[in-house]
């Protein structure tokens, strides 16, 4: 396998910037660099920030909301591993994954503002981002070591140079234009360490930390690679990064919750899937809430159609079911989705804006369903 991963590398090396400085991918083992750069996952050359050879970007259907946010991604493993294929799970990564998720903004005309990312990332086709166009905030670092997974942030500096390890996270006020040209402050909380197994821990048995993204059914898509567009799965699975993969036809896919040619209930079911299901799943952290919200759940209680909450409080609204068919303004899930309170929000962490456009979609889609709850 070492010669035949060592040819079709050459397919991901070229995704890289290829500079004579271009950073070196490492493992770290058992330490938690102080630097983003000691991990040789991206560097800065050229006014762009820049994934290493073998650092393969890849994106989602749908992906999670986090204060308009974009997200440049990317996975790397050391010669010769590769991730095994999961049908309705994340990938089997290795000991030796690194994964990396960068939250970055376009820069707005105003200088010192922030623009709402629309979901469209503005990297280049190798991955790079022009750093003249766009604002760094944070990188997280999910590392699978021999213990299991470990979750590191890094904040970066104001010159977009480096990012540093922040253990405690951050607190990062922001001035964003919206969409529509409004102007929204509000503060963009970088989760601690800890706080990422808020997230990242989505067996509520176990407690350990995980991927949550890298699902087939997320990554089941074309990207634009330098090469030309591919299916992800099936070009992960050419480089050598993954095996047992089935065609891209028979794997599961989620929908792109902005595609208007798909049908609603799949662009919903997407859209709730990405946000809520690592937690909202039979095992998941809030699984006393009797609510699944992974996408295959079929209409009925366990999807929180007619469902009353399992515990009344401010988290309800005084509405009496999780999900009321035709009446969105009576359901629990839409108020908690349009609220920034934080105890009667959802997401309980990981945003400070209300997510405008989501909530217009889950509002279309439950003004779409027929029955009633009488």
């Amino acid at each position: 396998m070492g010669g035949l991963r060592g040819s079709l590398l050459l397919i991901a090396i070229a995704l890289a910037a290829c500079s004579p400085d271009a950073p070196t991918p490492q493992y770290h083992a058992n330490d938690d660099p102080r630097l983003l750069s000691e991990w040789g996952q991206l560097g800065i050359a050229g006014g762009e920030l820049r994934l290493a050879d073998g650092v393969v970007p890849y994106d989602l259907n749908t992906p999670l909301f986090t204060d308009y946010a974009l997200k440049l991604r990317s996975i790397w493993m050391p010669a010769g591993l590769q991730a095994g294929y999961r049908e309705g799970d994340t990938l089997d990564f290795p000991v030796g994954t690194v994964i990396t998720k960068t939250f970055y903004y376009p820069l707005a005309d105003t200088p010192g503002m922030v623009a709402a990312g629309d979901g469209h990332s503005l990297t280049n086709a190798d991955g790079s981002l022009d750093l003249s166009r766009v604002q760094l905030i944070e990188t997280r670092i999910l590392v699978h070591r021999e213990n299991g997974w470990a979750a590191i942030p890094y904040r970066w500096n104001e010159d977009q140079t480096e990012a540093v390890l922040h253990r405690y996270g951050d607190i990062v006020p922001l001035q964003m234009i919206s969409a529509d040209g409004g102007q929204i402050d509000f503060t963009y909380v970088m989760p601690d360490a800890n706080q990422c197994a808020s997230c990242h821990a989505p067996d509520s048995n176990t407690r350990a930390i995980a991927p949550i993204g890298p699902k087939p059914r997320h990554l089941n898509r074309d990207f634009d690679y330098p090469d030309g567009t591919r299916n992800q799965l099936e070009y992960l699975t050419e480089i050598g990064y993954l095996n047992g993969t089935p065609a891209s036809a028979q794997a599961p896919r989620n929908a792109d919750w902005e595609d208007v040619t798909a049908p609603l209930e799949a662009r919903a079911r997407a859209y709730l899937d990405a946000n809520c299901s690592h937690c909202h799943s039979p095992v998941g952290p809030a699984d006393t809430s009797g609510l699944d919200l992974e996408p295959n759940v079929p209409h009925g209680p366990a999807a929180g159609f007619c469902k009353p909450p399992v515990a009344a409080g401010a988290g309800t609204g005084d509405r009496p079911f999780d999900i009321f068919p035709g009446r969105p303004d009576d359901s629990i899930l839409l108020f908690r989705l349009d609220n920034i309170h934080p105890d009667q929000m959802m997401p309980e962490i990981g945003r400070s804006t209300i997510h405008a456009e989501g909530v217009a979609l889950i509002r279309e889609w439950i003004e779409s369903l027929p029955g009633d709850c009488g």
